[in-house]
């Protein structure tokens, strides 16, 4: 991969960077890395101009949070296929010889039991030393690697995140006496329900329209009260959505053969036809489900738990329109370190 990205300047996030500090400009290639419930993603870069040049990237599926909810615990296969995905991680680094590094692990390694030991063997088998970050800074990197596709003549967006084990949502908006400079953090939320949990407490491969209704309203029941607080006047304002579940849906939207991100990121879709898509899905088997190319395996028993946090969001914050990032995390990341080590032009 060899995409230049843009990104302009975002409201800073809490949390030092892991790795080796200002080191990074010895080469000017930095990495970020995302540890989640569900995905684990790689992206390595160096500045270029007010954003950066992507030099290399990762990501699969590894489903660590699976059956956390039920066991407290992360199982001994997600602890191997994370090891497994991390150790190309880790020769991908060493490759670029990228010196500027946050690593970084979310909801699954706050929460599960044995996270602490988890990351210790990570450690030893890998080199790679993962940061565990709270939900205030995991909200605050999203703003900071989606703001750029804010709608420029708008005030602000609902953004939301939709991880594998939970779900940020964040009001960001414009200084209407500054218009240029970077948007503003108004409030924010984080529900303790993600694709693999929801998909686990109600089945994910199998599912009837009962009980999608179903986990709308448990969805519903967390965001109602932000939303209640901060879900009024919306004037000239969107949903701004980054999660595998907004760009499967852009996907099946623009009917691609197979994902590509060059379509889907940035791409504005319109109220009516997000539901016209998760009907579709809505419509679909598993088996079908597993044999469309821009949904397949590994993604056929969360995607409609995803569209229901989507809906229960939607309800809530009804907006005419939804844009979608295929960034986040990593981006706001990568931002973040260049901008600390004064080695990206301020936008």
């Amino acid at each position: 991969m060899n995409d230049d990205v843009r990104l302009c300047d975002g409201p800073a996030a809490s949390g030092a960077p892991s790795g080796l500090g200002a080191a990074g400009v010895e080469t000017g290639v930095y990495a970020a890395l995302d540890l989640g419930t569900n995905n684990c993603r790689l992206l390595i870069a160096c500045p270029s101009g007010d954003g950066f040049r992507v030099l290399d990237s990762f990501s699969r599926i590894i489903r660590l949070g699976e059956g956390i909810a039920a066991t407290g615990s992360i199982s001994e296969a997600a602890i191997e296929r994370a090891i497994a995905a991390l150790s190309i991680c880790g020769d991908k680094i060493r490759h670029r010889k990228a010196r500027r590094l946050r690593l970084i692990a979310t909801e699954a390694c706050r929460s599960a039991a044995n996270a602490e030991r988890f990351r210790d063997r990570v450690a030893a088998e890998t080199g790679i030393k993962l940061e565990v970050i709270d939900r205030a800074t995991e909200a605050s990197l999203a703003v900071i690697g989606c703001s750029p596709l804010l709608d420029p003549r708008g005030r602000g967006a609902i953004l939301f995140d939709i991880g594998g084990g939970s779900t940020e949502l964040v009001r960001i908006e414009r200084d209407p006496d500054a218009p240029n400079a970077a948007p503003c953090i108004k409030a924010w939320m984080s529900i303790p329900l993600g694709v693999v949990t929801l998909a686990e407490h109600f089945g994910g491969k199998n599912v009837s329209r009962d009980c999608y209704r179903q986990m709308i309203a448990t969805v519903a029941g967390y965001v109602a009260p932000f939303a209640a607080e901060h879900g009024t006047d919306l004037r000239d304002m969107h949903l701004l959505g980054t999660s595998g579940t907004v760009t499967t849906l852009a996907g099946l939207f623009l009917n691609l053969p197979r994902y590509d991100r060059r379509r889907v990121d940035g791409i504005w879709m319109k109220n009516a036809d997000i539901t016209a898509t998760i009907q579709k899905l809505l419509g679909m088997s598993y088996e079908a489900r597993v044999n469309n190319n821009c949904i397949s395996v590994e993604r056929a028993d969360l995607v409609l738990a995803g569209c229901a946090i989507l809906d229960a969001i939607r309800n809530a914050f009804p907006l005419p329109r939804l844009r979608v990032a295929d960034r986040g995390l990593r981006e706001g990341m990568l931002v973040e370190m260049m901008r600390e080590d004064g080695a990206l032009r301020p936008c």
